[in-house]
């Protein structure tokens, strides 16, 4: 493990923290273990978040850090699907165009290890289906800002668990409105009030499936 560049991370120093990643690229170390270090950097940088140390603005700056660290890696063989922990469907509900909080989960969920579809904004039950299909999500994602579209998130959950397109798989919601009320009517899993709770209960439920 390289402490530095896990501590340039967690203490959002950017241009230490490319420069360390310049130093292992040059050392051959293999990009896996260099994203695993920044990893670790991000559950510092989550951890600090939860203890209200850093807020909003720094969670989303580590996410763009971490995104340009990873533009620095070369091809080295390791293969592009070994790096990812799992995938994560996420969208905007049907009738709501509401694309900030969406946007910032999918970048943080991104920079955590998880391959992200988006299915963008105002998305229909037929996107989600269609996406959970074709991607076999271990997690899938509901953002809604609008109380007024509480009722297609639940239409969209309701289809998914008619298709049997629930089974093994975590439907989180979540949006300024949301609450723990917003969970139990609109039938999902669980309810996340940021988007580094998201990343917990994923990473979360994704343990409990690799002990089960």
């Amino acid at each position: 493990m390289n402490e530095a560049l896990v501590q340039a991370m967690g203490d959002l120093e950017e241009d230490l923290l490319f420069e360390e990643v310049k130093k292992d690229i040059a050392a051959g170390r293999p990009n896996l273990d260099i994203i695993a270090d920044l990893q670790v950097g991000l559950n510092i940088v989550g951890d600090l978040f939860a203890k209200k140390e850093y807020f909003l603005s720094e969670l989303i700056m580590s996410a763009e850090i971490f995104k340009e660290a990873q533009e620095l890696l070369v091809d080295d063989g390791s293969g592009d699907e070994k790096e990812y922990i799992g995938t994560f469907v996420m969208g905007t509900v049907a009738t709501d165009i509401h694309d900030i909080g969406k946007n910032i989960v999918t970048s943080v969920m991104g920079s955590n290890g998880f391959r992200v579809i988006d299915v963008g904004i105002d998305a229909p039950i037929e996107k989600y289906i269609e996406a959970i299909k074709e991607y076999q999500p271990e997690v899938v994602g509901f953002s809604c800002l609008l109380t007024t579209a509480f009722d297609s998130m639940k239409n969209t959950i309701t289809a998914i668990r008619e298709a049997g397109l629930d089974e093994g798989r975590l439907l989180m919601i979540g949006g300024g409105p949301c609450d723990s009320d917003t969970l139990k009517y609109v039938g999902g899993d669980a309810y996340c009030e940021t988007a580094q709770d998201g990343v917990t209960e994923a990473k979360k439920f994704l343990e409990a499936k690799q002990t089960a």
